[in-house]
């Protein structure tokens, strides 16, 4: 629902709550930045796109929300709810909430509360949403882990990524793999060739699984440097996106490219990995768990 809920109270209600589609990005950068620094979230201190939602008070930033008017591939709006941590329990969260169910009134929407912390439920639960969804982050030490060579079928060989050449392939696999996923499965290729402008993109760490030729399946993995608060304030290893082609799964497919990116971010030197799986997964989560991986947080979708 809202991500830093607790902390002192400034005693002052929001007295300027606006929508605006262009933000003064420096104000919400600065903004979300002290809130990562209380919370250890959001990983990035911007938002593109879509509707801003900004509460003032004496012309300070004490309350801001995001609004993904795009949404999933469910046809859901999203949201993302914060509150300065200087400026909390002082009602500023409920009064975005309140604003924010206004605006989109008779749409289906879908709010994050990134931790699932105590005052994102109360809210949830007394202005009419209900649990929705939960994606769990699972955590491994890096070092005291046993992952093994990755072995494959016959026929079937690992590769790595190559930039210009294998976005369209990789994203027909994705596609499939994640349908029924309401962010994943929409990914495009230009969305693709965009990260890779990113600083933490590696090729080198993008492992494709090829078989006649053809791309069948791929682990994607991701590097998250410190974030004081987050993950013991130390970098993390991520098992980014795992997708395998449903016509060729069996045989242990996933498991190797699993251990394929496991073992190359272990061999980059990182303590930790990390990785985010859907609570209802459970296949998923059994082959998690014995690969040295248990529940480390979850973040939860509230709909109404």
């Amino acid at each position: 629902m809202l991500d830093g809920a607790d902390g002192p109270s400034t005693g002052k209600s929001v007295s300027d709550l606006a929508w605006t589609g262009e933000p003064e990005t420096e104000e919400i950068h600065d903004f979300l930045l002290a809130v990562r620094e209380a919370d250890g979230r959001p990983e990035d201190t911007g938002f593109d796109g879509g509707e801003h939602l900004l509460g003032h008070v004496d012309g300070e930033l004490v309350a801001y929300a995001h609004l993904d008017t795009e949404g999933d591939s469910h046809g859901n709006q999203v949201a993302e709810l914060f509150v300065h941590p200087a400026h909390r329990r002082s009602g500023h969260g409920r009064a975005l909430t309140k604003a924010l169910a206004e605006h989109v009134a008779g749409k289906p929407l879908r709010v994050w509360a990134h931790g699932d912390h105590p005052a994102a439920v109360h809210i949830a639960g007394t202005e009419g949403f209900e649990r929705a969804r939960e994606l769990l982050i699972l955590h491994a030490d890096a070092e005291a882990a046993d992952w093994p060579e990755p072995v494959t079928r016959e026929g079937v060989t690992l590769r790595t990524f190559v930039p210009g050449q294998d976005e369209e392939a990789m994203v027909r696999v994705n596609a499939r793999a994640f349908d029924w996923h309401p962010e994943q499965g929409a990914l495009t290729a230009d969305e693709v060739r965009a990260t890779e402008k990113e600083a933490w993109f590696d090729p080198e760490g993008f492992f494709l699984a090829e078989e006649d030729g053809k791309v069948i399946g791929f682990h994607w993995t991701k590097v998250h440097e410190a974030v004081p608060g987050r993950f013991g304030g130390e970098p993390a290893g991520e098992v980014y996106v795992v997708g395998i082609d449903p016509d060729a799964q069996g045989g242990g497919l996933g498991k190797a490219l699993t251990l394929a990116g496991l073992r190359y971010l272990r061999d980059r030197g990182l303590g930790q990995v990390i990785l985010y799986v859907e609570g209802d997964n459970a296949p998923a989560l059994a082959v998690y768990s014995k690969l040295g991986f248990t529940r480390y947080e979850v973040d939860v979708q509230y709909a109404r």
